[in-house]
């Protein structure tokens, strides 16, 4: 199934995608019912309730008729998208995750993950404008899959790390070199408000699968910048959770970013560096996950 939180005259409507469009499950519970079954009201919840929910807006879906009411789908000009995960715990995010991008930057490959985190502040959605801060002059893309944890996890093995999560989604860590590297804490460069696009959809992780084998992407301005697969990672997904469960409890809608493959402008040589500027477009795309677009503006 893959969620999505839609943005509807400031309000935030739960989406899923279908073959007919993107159903609003308000909307279509008032129209056609929900056989008594009481559904979440929003992401969070379904996060938080788990398959229970799933299954509930599942038997929703199952009632719809093949072409629905009009009412019930969200046109384009409504259109719209947040952050498919809008207010996790924590985004904790892993850096140099990927062998061939620890090479192309010149660095030792990591004996354990290296953590650092971003805030909600960062959050935007699909198709969001993103403001290129006026103290970088370094902004850089980073493709990444995104682990959406769906259950209180502390201390969990690696063997049963991945029943720990709801589902997966696509996530471009956008960081600015040159305030990233001023210091030895990365934390500056990777914070600014919108660094921190996700989505469009939040898909559960029954329709992914296997997360350690999807190809990932990053297109900028139409051209191929990164082309990789999460098979690259130096951690797997269920060693990233099961490690950091030993370190700190796990909340349901947790966020975390395991890392981003060869191609960024930081790997190239510093002829070929041509950082992120207004009127750009990045695009993120992981198979089975979908494409996350943003353009960049400045800032205002």
């Amino acid at each position: 199934m893959k969620l999505a939180v839609i943005d509807q005259e400031g309000k935030q409507t739960l989406g899923i995608w279908t073959s007919v469009g993107i159903v609003n499950m308000a909307k279509a519970a008032e129209v056609y019912g929900n056989g008594g079954t009481s559904l979440p009201g929003e992401m969070m919840d379904v996060i938080r309730e788990g398959e229970a929910a799933v299954e509930a807006l599942r038997s929703l879906l199952a009632q719809l008729p093949p072409q629905p009411d009009r009412s019930v789908l969200i046109s384009d000009e409504e259109l719209s998208f947040g952050p498919c995960v809008p207010v996790p715990q924590k985004i904790i995010c892993v850096g140099l995750n990927y062998r061939r991008h620890a090479e192309e930057t010149n660095s030792p490959i990591p004996e354990y993950p290296i953590l650092f985190n971003k805030f909600n502040n960062s959050l935007t959605g699909h198709q969001a404008s993103v403001a290129v801060p006026g103290v970088t002059a370094k902004l850089d893309y980073e493709a990444e899959l995104a682990i959406v944890i769906g259950r209180r996890a502390k201390n969990v093995s690696q063997d049963e790390a991945l029943d720990y999560v709801f589902g997966y989604t696509a996530v471009n860590d956008l960081s600015a070199r040159d305030l990233q590297l001023r210091t030895q804490q990365w934390l500056l460069g990777k914070s600014c408000d919108g660094f921190c696009p996700i989505g469009p959809y939040l898909v559960t992780a029954d329709e992914v699968g296997d997360p350690n084998r999807l190809a990932i992407q990053s297109i900028v301005n139409g051209e191929i910048r990164q082309d990789s697969n999460t098979s690259d990672m130096i951690f797997a997904c269920d060693e990233i959770v099961s490690y950091i469960s030993r370190h700190m409890t796990l909340e349901p809608g947790d966020v975390i970013l395991t890392g981003t493959p060869e191609g960024v402008v930081l790997g190239l040589p510093a002829e070929r560096q041509v950082y992120l500027k207004p009127g750009d477009e990045v695009s993120i795309c992981i198979e089975k996950i979908g494409t996350l677009t943003n353009r960049f503006v400045a800032e205002a």
